[in-house]
């Protein structure tokens, strides 16, 4: 039976690989990367240094991640067909790649099972071919943010609650920590007594850490964010919202 690893591999620095993720990673003979454009070049350098490094007696394949609709009507149902297309190719590569009894493997950043997709479409593969899957946890982009601004996620009897840009702006949700915001939500909230804590490239050579009180920091945010992207042709950020003490 085919066997393939989710592993998580931390935000960005090789120095956050997990004992059970490098052992997994010398295990597993074949790496399925996906390729998102020349612009995230850098994604998979850093997933081939990993390998380059730990891997053992390895192959990686490349693939082609396929297009997404990033302004759709439906947001759902956009996602929904995204993954429909991505389950046929991760489904391919695999009966193609992948020996009978093969052991291969998807590596994540940060933490598989915090706001990606790969654990899902796994199963789904593994509905349609004979396999069995792991997933290795491994250092969220939430943990590294919290751990390079030194504070905690939550406060003392308060929750925190994980949410992404598209749902920010329809309400915010007390404390919050969110993803996937490519549009500065948080400026919505200026007229509010809040503190951010933000985060780009976390792990990264290229980190960008800015925190302070919303109203003052948040435009610095805006601006060393849209820099950022226009120079390397991708962010990954997340940040931490909250009321201030």
């Amino acid at each position: 039976m085919r066997k393939i690893s989710v592993i998580g591999i931390g935000a960005g620095d090789p120095d956050q690989l997990t004992v059970q993720a490098i052992r997994e990673i010398e295990r597993a003979r074949v790496f399925f990367v996906l390729d998102k454009g020349e612009a995230k070049r850098d994604l998979v350098a850093l997933r081939e240094g990993i390998l380059a490094k730990y891997g053992r007696d390895h192959r990686v394949v490349h693939a082609q991640d396929p297009p997404r609709d990033r302004q759709p009507e439906d947001y759902r149902a956009a996602v929904a067909e995204w993954h429909r297309l991505r389950v046929t190719l991760y489904a391919r590569l695999i009966r193609d790649e992948l020996p009978d009894d093969g052991h291969g493997a998807f590596l994540v950043w940060g933490d598989p099972a915090l706001y990606d997709s790969t654990i899902t479409l796994v199963e789904a593969v593994s509905r349609e071919l004979d396999l069995d899957y792991s997933v290795i946890p491994g250092v969220s982009s939430v943990s590294t943010l919290a751990a390079r601004h030194r504070i905690p996620l939550n406060r003392i009897g308060e929750p925190v609650q994980f949410t992404t840009g598209r749902r920010l702006a329809e309400d915010r949700p007390g404390d919050a920590v969110v993803l996937l915001d490519a549009n500065c939500t948080f400026q919505r909230y200026y007229g509010e007594d809040l503190e951010i804590f933000w985060g780009a490239y976390l792990g990264t050579p290229d980190e960008i850490l800015l925190s302070g009180p919303l109203a003052e920091i948040g435009p610095e945010i805006e601006r060393r964010r849209a820099e950022a992207r226009a120079e390397k042709g991708w962010i990954m950020d997340t940040y931490l919202l909250r009321s201030r003490p």
